[in-house]
């Protein structure tokens, strides 16, 4: 995630005055080599201007305790003030920080407030919290079609999360007609991103025939793969697919993954 931000520092410097964009490039140059203490000598005058970009950098620090002591409450001053500026990446974080309640008290109707405010701009992070929020009912009801809206928002954007949550949402049939290839498809995205959530639904759909012909081969290897990233149910759903195959199809499966998992490190 810092390396994320350092790179979004980096990329807003372009849009900046030149001599605000100079001290910004400065500023990032220090912040990536680890220099913290220079790289908040150049941003603090810019925030003291209001500067959006330099505002947001000094929340990143504070919430990171880079080159000041670690402050989720401090961070979110910063934050609000970037946000206040339209810092579309500032606006994501503050709501971020009202779902958690890190640094202020918890607030979902806040958190949707920044997440929207984010997401209108694009941000597809924000755009799949709307989504998550409207799907789960935090912020006082259900509304699957707003989920749906924002998912696919984030996931045409490619965000494997999203993508993974809007097929979820075309297999049970919420907020659109249930459609089980339609979630194979979606899920397929965000699996062979490495995503092991949708891994595991993958596997699921290939062990149950659901939008796909049934097929315990690519079953077990879905489920090893997400079960390598630690899914519990990825653990079972492998095990238990093993009991069911000869030794010659658990040993085809583990090869189709090996060869996954080579072919995602060439690129």
């Amino acid at each position: 995630m810092i390396r994320r931000m350092a790179f979004g520092m980096l990329l807003a410097a372009a849009l900046c005055p030149p001599v605000a964009a100079q001290d910004l490039r400065k500023g990032a140059a220090a912040y990536n080599r680890g220099d913290y203490e220079a790289a908040l000598k150049e941003w603090r005058p810019l925030a003291a201007l209001g500067n959006a970009q330099a505002l947001f950098n000094l929340g990143v620090m504070h919430e990171k305790g880079q080159g000041v002591p670690r402050d989720p409450a401090e961070a979110v001053k910063w934050y609000r003030k970037a946000a206040e500026r339209g810092q579309v990446q500032a606006q994501y974080l503050l709501g971020n920080s009202y779902e958690s309640g890190d640094g202020v008290p918890q607030d979902y109707a806040l958190a949707l407030k920044w997440y929207r405010l984010a997401a209108q701009q694009g941000h597809p992070g924000a755009q799949n919290s709307v989504g998550a929020m409207h799907e789960s009912g935090q912020i006082g009801q259900v509304n699957y079609d707003e989920a749906v809206k924002w998912y696919r928002m984030a996931a045409e954007q490619g965000m494997a999360e999203a993508q993974d949550s809007l097929g979820g949402m075309y297999e049970k049939g919420q907020g659109v007609r249930q459609n089980y290839a339609t979630a194979v498809m979606w899920y397929r995205r965000a699996a062979e991103q490495g995503y092991p959530r949708a891994q595991y639904d993958l596997g699921f759909m290939y062990a149950n025939g659901r939008g796909v012909p049934r097929d315990p081969i690519l079953a077990y290897m879905w489920f090893s793969l997400a079960a390598t990233k630690g899914n519990a149910s990825a653990v079972w759903g492998r095990d238990h697919m093993a009991r069911r195959m000869t030794a010659a199809e658990v040993g085809r499966a583990q090869r189709l993954a090996r060869e996954w998992w080579a072919k995602r490190q060439r690129r």
